[in-house]
């Protein structure tokens, strides 16, 4: 039997908590998932066969709703819409966000390799504190903890169990990134919640990767852990950058230029849209491989610190970073 979520349905059409491939980032026509969907997905890249199309990437129209959640939590909690002003103030703190990794398995299938998990974490952190280029974020990550589930339904079908999955698992409250590694997909490498629905749907907080896109995994141009550090760009709040083809608001980022479709392979220099701006080709939160990554933008940041602010960051926190009160003005606007 097919997988649908992986070959048939869409994979980030829908809006809401629950929905296991909102956030998700597809593999761009490279291979197909397992059973009856197609070839074997690392046989495909080995021989470069392609595999049915990738998954429908946008999100039909949620990031609006998502954007417009956004500024009533910022007003709500500040007394400003304006995310620079609230980044603002939150710009000398650093994040430092604890994650609980969850590695499932199917018996011997699915088992990280030793210090894997380690330099998952170590790669999240590096590409959010600029590392491998673009600007620190503010954000960075810890290991707080690792298990280990032997569970062949969840480990090969955890968007279909993922309730169950989730509910089983996961630790800590809104501040806390629980990471699930299992057998996603080819077709789709990954998926993740937003931090807007938090509030009504607290235990399917997360994101899921593909265990084989670890640092060092079997997943060709998709080996270096940037599936995690993309699918936690969603769970920070951010879109993709090709969010909405060349229609406004685009992605929602000021310093992302409009893309009107998903980067494969790393086409440099690409301009698909008329506004001004060549294609972010490079940015963690495209479609490219692994190889071509390597940045987030200042206004990403910015966005980051704000939903953060807005989503998971500690009610004392926050009252204690802007002294109880709205959130002071600051100079210049997005």
């Amino acid at each position: 039997m097919c997988l649908l979520s992986l070959c048939a349905l869409p994979a980030t059409a829908t809006a809401g908590p629950g929905a296991a491939g909102a956030g998700g980032r597809a593999l761009p026509q490279e291979a197909a998932s397992r059973s009856s969907c197609g070839p074997d997905p690392i046989a495909a890249r080995a021989t470069g066969a392609r595999g049915p199309a990738r998954d429908e990437h946008r999100m039909g129209g949620a990031s609006e709703p998502l954007l417009a959640g956004l500024k009533r939590a910022l007003l709500g909690r500040f007394g400003t819409a304006d995310e620079t002003k609230v980044a603002a103030a939150r710009r000398d703190e650093r994040t430092v966000v604890p994650v609980q990794v969850h590695v499932l398995t199917a018996g011997a299938a699915g088992r990280a390799a030793a210090g894997a998990v380690e330099e998952q974490i170590a790669t999240l952190d590096a590409a959010y504190g600029g590392r491998f280029g673009g600007v620190d974020t503010g954000v960075s990550f810890r290991l707080a903890g690792t298990d280990t589930t032997d569970n062949a339904a969840w480990f090969r079908e955890p968007e279909r169990y993922e309730k169950a999955m989730k509910g089983a698992l996961r630790k800590g409250g809104p501040g806390t990134l629980n990471l699930y590694t299992a057998a996603v997909g080819a077709d789709v490498l990954g998926f993740s919640t937003f931090p807007q629905w938090y509030a009504s749907a607290p235990k399917a907080d997360g994101v899921v990767v593909d265990y084989r896109t670890l640092p060092g995994g079997p997943y060709r141009h998709f080996d270096r852990g940037f599936t995690a550090v993309h699918e936690t760009g969603h769970w920070l709040g951010l879109f993709h950058t090709f969010e909405n083809g060349c229609r406004t608001p685009g992605d929602g980022i000021a310093d992302t230029p409009y893309e009107a479709g998903p980067a494969e392979g790393c086409p440099e220099g690409r301009d698909s849209c008329a506004q001004a701006g060549a294609d972010p080709v490079h940015n963690f939160m495209d479609y490219g491989w692994d190889e071509c990554m390597q940045e987030f933008t200042p206004d990403q940041g910015v966005r980051i610190r704000a939903a953060w602010a807005a989503f998971r960051a500690p009610k004392s926190a926050l009252a204690a970073s802007h002294g109880g009160r709205g959130v002071r003005p600051v100079r210049g606007n997005r």
